[in-house]
């Protein structure tokens, strides 16, 4: 028994007009299982016809990942977030995660909808919303739970239903795009994702650190210096950065550098050279900082490259 799945019912209430279509066309946009990103940029149908065996490890970018059919638990940490159907998942920063499909059959697949967010749209569509300012929210982790309603979903169904259309869906996708973001942004969760777009949000600083740290994974990390670029001291940087993404900047540069080495490797690198790659010196350390991680020694694994969420 998969004790992820425990809390998930094995069948719920019919579900609504607007998730079974939505439901409808990713099955129709993914012939076989994986994530395809669709003729729009940043637009991902997902599909899993079983559940997953074991983990699948993967840096997930900020986004919104709405499941239309089954269940699956993502892992930030020693943290699980278990979503199903009509339920959405929120990333505000890029994020190292680990992830299993819990719920999935040939005949129902797990289908889920995935839009990557972009930071300076939501904050120009923020400052229309919320004229006189986003409501105040407590800064918390850059990954959390809500509903999807009907109008939520209903508007990314419309969108998938763009891409048989890519003439069209270049003129209308951009509208139906905004029109999905300010619904979330009007949602119990808009205050949250507000953060992304906000300059002067902790949220907002600790994705700058973040992309700082996803370009440059394979160098020694000054956190003073990393504090000083997002204007920061160095304690603030790492309170809200363990606040944010579960980890210390260091902790979350060592997971970045051990994903990246087995990417590597899944195309032929050897381990050896791999570990090199990414910035480590000792084969050792690396050997066992990758077995803690991914429960097996490097030179035993066999990485394939998925889609953790």
């Amino acid at each position: 028994m998969n004790k992820l799945a425990d809390s998930i019912p094995a069948s719920g209430p019919p579900a609504s007009p607007p998730l079974s279509r939505l439901a409808d066309l990713l099955r129709a946009h993914t012939p076989g299982d994986g994530s395809i990103e669709l003729c729009v940029p940043g637009v991902h149908a997902i599909r899993a016809s079983r559940p997953n065996a074991d983990l699948v490890h993967g840096v997930q970018g900020s986004s919104v990942c709405i499941v239309a059919q089954g269940a699956k638990t993502v892992l930030l940490g020693g943290e699980a977030y278990t979503y199903d159907a009509a339920r959405m998942l929120v990333f505000s920063v890029d994020l190292p995660v680990a992830a299993q499909v819990l719920q999935a059959t040939p005949s129902r697949p797990y289908l889920c909808f995935r839009l990557d967010l972009d930071a300076q749209r939501i904050a120009a569509l923020t400052l229309k919303v919320y004229p006189d300012g986003p409501p105040r929210e407590r800064e918390g982790r850059a990954l959390y739970l809500a509903q999807a309603g009907d109008a939520i979903v209903d508007a990314a169904a419309r969108l998938m239903a763009l891409m048989d259309d890519p003439p069209e869906a270049a003129l209308l996708a951009p509208v139906v795009t905004d029109e999905l973001l300010i619904r979330l942004l009007r949602s119990p969760i808009g205050g949250r994702l507000a953060q992304i777009g906000q300059a002067d949000s902790g949220t907002h600083r600790i994705g700058r650190a973040v992309a700082w740290l996803r370009d440059h994974y394979d160098q020694p990390i000054s956190i003073d210096d990393l504090a000083g670029m997002v204007h920061m001291s160095a304690s603030t940087l790492h309170q809200h950065f363990k606040s944010v993404t579960s980890m210390s900047p260091l902790q979350y540069q060592k997971i970045l550098r051990l994903h990246e080495a087995r990417r590597l490797m899944s195309t032929g690198l050897g381990a050896s050279a791999a570990g090199g790659r990414v910035g480590y010196v000792s084969a050792s350390q690396f050997s066992r900082e990758y077995a803690r991680l991914f429960g097996n020694a490097p030179s035993r694994d066999r990485p394939r490259q998925q889609n953790a969420v």
